[in-house]
């Protein structure tokens, strides 16, 4: 999801929208077998009991789950413990030779949640020889989760305007996401420091150990890519098959991922309106610039005048940009989009652009959310980085971005607002993300994806030392199982042979 400084500052979700039945008793040992590997453990007596832990699974439908533990805090291993969930589809050969682990995004998508979308992407013939395993990061749904609000104040954070014409405007903005920050901290508590991606990608490891795999092999999507690239930098030698699709550039600041993701997102929204005034019905009129007006023009008007939907809810300009951003991840949603704008600019009713935002934040229709994926990308983000609030820098970033995107531009600005009183310290990043030493790793880029920018894909294929680079040309937020058989065939032949097709190989 893009930027939104009230309540989040970038999106690096892989939106699905698959609903599964939760775990059920009884309780019995896995019928499937491990890999038989002897899997790699650790040195450090302090970390022995996490390593060599065994998983008692259950019975989850037709699949199975586990919960693993791992410690609060990484550098006090001795101290308070937290339990990453598991859910996994046996190999259907019945002799698996390891386990594929899966991880849809976000940050804050639940795997778990939704194994059924993996489950239909991934090819029979690698749920065949695998037992594909999704696991919830720490801090994420099923895993010890992040709480903050109740769903009528997240209602509120994902309908809200900032004004950021003034520093009065932007103070309250920065006041607001604190007093948010302080909710998450309170109904939290000490795990809230403790939800970044570099101790994710440790209790990686530790879910390795624990199913038996000497090295893991790993499918990460989106926000997933800068999980998988952050174990292959603290674990090079236990690299195994490691697919990175929609890839995110671990080492780009938050201004860059702004810059980046808004000329994305104004890019696709750009191939959307020329589709869309090639077809026989188009609210939009006259060129592709003239239609990006139009769509300006929406966002300025429901800034000023939200607009009715039906129910008690109005669409903001927050709303309505949160619609068409969902919209564009996926080329098949396009028709829904024209639905919406029509409806929003002909007959000013934002329902359906309303319908589309809830889709991007997980919100059901009894007001309800599917998960805590907005909590907890706000509480991984703002751990992993933490951007300059100063009214003067985030102007000149601003001044930036909507140069890049003069439509879309205004809602990938002010990001600095949404950390700056974030209530625990921020982790930061790796120094290096080389992985000297990693077997081969398959970067996956789409010429035009929204979200995450194929230069990102690029500049990671550069930043792992033995990465090899696939492309897509094509539209939408990540390739594989969404794009073309050239695409999936390259994957599939990697996953079951180790071989990747050439480095720079186009789909």
């Amino acid at each position: 999801m893009p930027t939104r400084p009230s309540l989040r500052r970038c999106a690096l979700v892989a939106l699905v929208a698959l609903g599964l039945t939760g775990c059920v008793a009884p309780k019995h040992q896995a019928s499937s077998p491990t890999s038989g590997a002897s899997a790699s453990s650790t040195s450090d007596p302090a970390l022995a009991r996490f390593y060599d832990q065994v998983l008692e699974w259950t019975t989850c439908g037709d699949e199975q789950c586990a919960d693993a533990t791992v410690p609060l805090d990484w550098e006090e291993p001795g101290g308070e413990t937290i339990t990453i969930a598991l859910r996994r589809a046996p190999a259907s050969s019945g002799s698996p030779v390891g386990s594929l682990l899966v991880n849809p995004g976000g940050p804050g998508r639940s795997a778990i949640d939704t194994i059924g979308f993996f489950r239909q992407i991934v090819s029979r013939d690698v749920l065949a020889a695998y037992d594909l395993v999704a696991f919830d990061p720490r801090g994420v749904q099923h895993s010890s989760p992040v709480t903050c609000v109740d769903p009528a104040e997240l209602d509120e954070l994902a309908a809200w305007v900032p004004d950021w014409s003034t520093d009065e405007g932007i103070a309250e903005a920065v006041a607001r996401n604190g007093e948010f920050g302080e909710a998450c901290l309170d109904r939290t508590g000490p795990l809230l420091g403790h939800v970044d991606t570099r101790s994710a990608a440790r209790d990686m490891d530790v879910l390795r150990a624990a199913l038996g795999d000497e090295a893991l092999t790993f499918l990460g999507f989106s926000y997933g890519t800068e999980l998988g690239a952050t174990y292959a930098a603290l674990f090079p030698e236990r690299v195994g098959r490691f697919v990175l699709d929609g890839a995110l550039d671990p080492t780009l600041d938050s201004g860059q991922v702004a810059a980046g993701q808004a000329a994305g997102f104004e890019s696709a929204l750009r191939a959307y309106v020329t589709d869309c005034q090639a077809a026989a019905t188009c609210p939009l009129d006259g060129d592709v610039d003239a239609g990006l007006a139009q769509i300006e023009r929406l966002f300025d008007r429901t800034q000023a005048n939200p607009l009715p939907t039906g129910t008690d809810r109005e669409l903001t300009s927050s709303l309505a940009f949160s619609g068409v951003a969902a919209a564009l991840y996926a080329q098949s949603s396009w028709p829904l989009l024209t639905q919406a704008l029509t409806k929003a600019i002909d007959a000013g009713d934002g329902s359906v652009l309303l319908q589309l935002a809830d889709s991007y934040y997980g919100r059901a229709a009894d007001g309800t959310y599917a998960s805590n994926q907005n909590e907890a990308f706000s509480a991984i983000l703002c751990l992993d980085d933490r951007p300059s609030a100063d009214p003067d820098d985030m102007r000149a970033d601003a001044a930036e971005v909507t140069a890049v995107a003069p439509t879309v531009g205004q809602f990938f600005s002010y990001g600095g607002a949404s950390c700056a009183q974030w209530p625990v310290p921020a982790v930061g990043s790796l120094e290096s993300y080389a992985a000297e030493g990693a077997a081969p790793i398959l970067v996956v880029g789409t010429t035009n994806d929204p979200a995450t920018p194929y230069a990102w894909a690029q500049s990671l294929s550069e930043l792992l030392s033995s990465a090899v680079l696939l492309t897509y040309e094509g539209e939408g937020h990540t390739a594989y199982g969404r794009s073309n058989r050239c695409v999936k065939d390259a994957v599939d032949t990697y996953l079951l042979t180790g071989e990747p097709p050439a480095d720079g190989t186009t789909c």
